[in-house]
């Protein structure tokens, strides 16, 4: 048998053919590329903008300015970066949801069958999904930040170079999460409305039981509870450290265990159920 003729045993080639075959799709169609960040940017400039809360808040306080107020509340001045470094969660959301139509698809136009054939591994093929998302969340994370700053978003005192790696890690794990967390519940599905359904049942409870839009403290203590175990909230919280805060990084270190944690426990899970449950 010729060099030419021998197939690679290699798993990271397998992982890599799949993963580059998910990111064509995605950067040759410029269309689903900016319908997945019109979205979060309508929030950032429509309500981001037109929640204006400092202006609500009464002058003239003996002692206490807006900026104080909006500083112990929020941890920063500006609402509107507050709300921005919620909003690169929610593209987060938006971009991984719909990797469970992408095996949908997969299933419905035979290409599942065919990779099923070949000797790459049942969790390869999941894995390549989840990286390929997983890679799209942060490069259009990116964007959304840059919009953002575009659109007035402050810097805190935390902020240096390296806090944008930071946010590149932090939304790649929840990402690689999340992508985890809905392919493992659309696996056995041949049906896209399947998918669609969990995106709109899931979508709005993480970001809305999070610390997107209002700090964890001042909700109502049932909502705490819920907020407290969202892994959104902590990548939210990473990101505003990183970005907004000024006050050091306490906290960081645990944010990101949580996040780290949640996305290997929920991608053991998703390559456990593939090993089952993906077949022909």
């Amino acid at each position: 048998m010729s060099d030419d003729t021998k197939v690679s045993k290699n798993r990271f080639h397998g992982l890599w053919a799949l993963t580059h075959r998910d990111l064509k799709k995605w950067y040759q169609n410029p269309i689903v590329f900016i319908i997945g960040i019109i979205q979060p940017v309508l929030w950032l400039a429509l309500l981001g903008k037109a929640m204006n809360i400092s202006a609500v808040i009464p002058t003239g306080i003996p002692g206490l300015s807006q900026a104080t107020i909006m500083q112990n509340t929020f941890g920063t001045a500006d609402y509107f970066s507050f709300m921005a470094m919620g909003m690169i969660a929610f593209v987060t959301v938006f971009t991984t949801a719909f990797v469970g139509i992408s095996v949908v698809f997969d299933r419905r136009l035979g290409f599942m069958n065919k990779v099923l054939s070949t000797p790459v591994s049942r969790s390869v093929i999941i894995l390549s999904k989840v990286v390929s998302a997983s890679v799209r969340s942060v490069f259009q994370a990116a964007i959304v930040t840059i919009i953002a700053f575009l659109l007035g978003l402050q810097l805190g005192a935390n902020f240096t170079v390296f806090s944008v790696f930071g946010v590149f890690a932090i939304v790649f794990l929840i990402a690689f999460g999340l992508s985890s967390m809905f392919t493992a519940i659309t696996l056995r599905t041949t049906r896209v409305e399947t998918p669609q359904a969990i995106f709109n049942l899931v979508t709005l409870p993480l970001m809305f039981a999070s610390s997107a839009y209002f700090p964890i403290e001042n909700m109502p203590s049932w909502l705490q509870a819920i907020a407290n175990v969202n892994p959104i909230s902590y990548t939210i919280d990473a990101v505003r450290r990183l970005m907004i805060f000024s006050d050091g990084y306490g906290g960081l270190a645990l944010d990101f265990a949580f996040v780290g944690a949640f996305a290997i426990i929920v991608t053991v899970i998703c390559v456990v159920l593939s090993w089952r449950y993906l077949n022909k």
